[in-house]
């Protein structure tokens, strides 16, 4: 039985946490922390217990809730700075619109189409690794949850095609490679991927989606090329099966592209350009980009809804918000992002001053060590806490502490790259099933073991920690 499903452990921690969360801050002050910073300490230690042990549905909730009870914060601020966030905005809109998208064919079509090319039939290895590649292209737009339950059931009609089994080294490759390549594409760009976004937000930093796309997509892709070498040159698949599969087939159940497909791709590539096209005029024209950027990156997603909701074709909506609320939108994660924004404000509020001191007591202790040790600690420890527990805490803890200590100005480490770098190793989860959703399927799917995605995520994870310093690091200091 799981921890989290015992009576007995379950009332435990919830008891625990919730008197720590709502009794902490009754705690007199010592050691240079007001009894608010100690109050939010306190909630902050209860909601990640609880994220860990029970879910991050309610106790997100619960979070927002006692630190709307903090003094110095108030309910007002706090329901701001979580629900009232743009971040929270830009995510829920950007959710629905890539649900519209889902519902289309042609991410199905785009995957199958990556397949269907004459040098993906010439040999197995390029088959592989074009219907991978497709995976990371849609994954730059798409959510891993989404773009994960969308893949999985080409990839099963691929297997029943070529009469691949269960137990097969060629479908251990590619479920691995799926699941992998699903967590390295939600961290090659913020579009729908919300573990960059809390990072930043953590660290009260903006960064355009273009410029960290930039920065990010080098390290995923080189990152990318890396797994396949790996997952190929170890397993060593027998892929003689791809050599003569039927992807007519495979296309035979994917229906047409109608107008409705046609019309959601065109809104979702305006959304797209609204929040790029400002950063490519920053220094051509200041005035066209303030003209666009003043609205923020929540109008774009907003927008594209509105649109896709007012046209109707054949009587019907476009989009559904009823139905893209109840089936598109991820509502667990989406409360933890409020919870972790109010968190984050809470945490780098200069009243509270947690903050300060951080800066004044471990800040010193870290900032003596040289720049380098410094940068892989960060580098290491969010991508060992990715792998192990909750993206969303790990994109939060890790940015918060490095935001409150690299922030003194003491370091000469570049603020805004070690903060991206951050957001991104958030998302580079592929070692164990509570890292992520969909790798807890691979693990569980039998194509794949719980021991091979532990020893390969594991090479991976070291592999994105590597690349991260060495080309995604200098790329951020050009590039943020």
């Amino acid at each position: 039985m799981k921890l989290k499903d015992n009576t007995i452990f379950r009332i435990t921690i919830i008891s625990i946490c919730t008197l720590i969360a709502f009794c902490g801050r009754f705690i007199p002050s010592f050691g240079g922390l007001s009894q608010d910073a100690i109050g939010v300490l306190s909630i902050f230690v209860a909601s990640i217990v609880l994220w860990l042990t029970i879910g991050i549905d309610w106790p997100s909730i619960l979070c927002i809730l006692a630190l709307g009870f903090i003094d110095t914060l108030g309910f007002s601020n706090v329901l701001i700075k979580s629900f009232g966030n743009a971040t929270f905005i830009f995510l829920l809109f950007t959710f629905v619109l890539t649900y519209a998208l889902s519902k289309t064919c042609l991410i199905k079509k785009i995957a199958v189409g990556f397949v269907s090319t004459k040098i993906a039939r010439k040999n197995g290895y390029f088959f592989i690794s074009l219907f991978l590649l497709a995976v990371l292209f849609l994954g730059l737009f798409i959510s891993p949850s989404v773009l994960f339950v969308v893949i999985l059931p080409i990839l099963e009609e691929i297997f029943k095609v070529a009469n691949i089994e269960k137990g097969d080294k060629v479908a251990k490759v590619m479920m691995m490679g799926l699941g992998f390549t699903v967590s390295l594409s939600s961290g090659m760009t913020p579009i729908a991927h919300v573990f960059p976004i809390l990072a930043m937000s953590a660290a009260g930093i903006t960064i355009s989606p273009i410029f960290y796309t930039l920065f990010a997509f080098p390290v995923g892709f080189i990152s990318f090329i890396l797994m396949l070498l790996v997952l190929l040159l170890i397993i060593k698949p027998d892929v003689s099966k791809f050599k003569d599969i039927e992807i007519d087939k495979i296309k035979e159940n994917i229906p047409k592209i109608n107008k409705n497909d046609i019309i959601t791709l065109a809104v979702f590539i305006v959304v797209i350009l609204l929040w790029v096209i400002p950063s490519l005029f920053k220094d051509i024209s200041p005035e066209f980009y303030n003209a666009i950027n003043k609205y923020g990156t929540a109008m774009p997603p907003i927008l594209g809804t509105v649109i896709l909701c007012m046209i109707r074709i054949d009587k019907k909506p476009l989009l559904n918000i009823v139905d893209a609320f109840k089936n598109g939108v991820p509502w667990a994660s989406l409360l933890m992002c409020a919870s972790t924004l109010a968190l984050g404000y809470a945490l780098t509020d200069n009243e509270i001053g947690i903050k300060a001191f951080l800066e004044n007591n471990l800040g010193p202790a870290i900032l003596s060590l040289p720049s380098l040790l410094i940068l892989i600690i960060f580098t290491t420890w969010a991508a060992l806490q990715t792998n192990v527990s909750s993206n969303m805490v790990t994109a939060t803890l890790v940015a918060t502490v490095a935001a409150s200590i690299l922030s003194s100005g003491n370091s000469d480490l570049a603020f805004n790259a070690v903060i991206a770098i951050i957001g991104m190793m958030a998302s580079f989860a592929f070692a164990t099933p509570p890292s992520m959703p969909h790798i807890a399927i691979v693990a569980g799917s039998e194509y794949a073991t719980t021991k091979d995605v532990l020893i390969f995520g594991s090479i991976l994870m070291v592999i994105t920690i590597v690349i991260s310093l060495l080309v995604g690091y200098p790329l951020g200091m050009l590039i943020l």
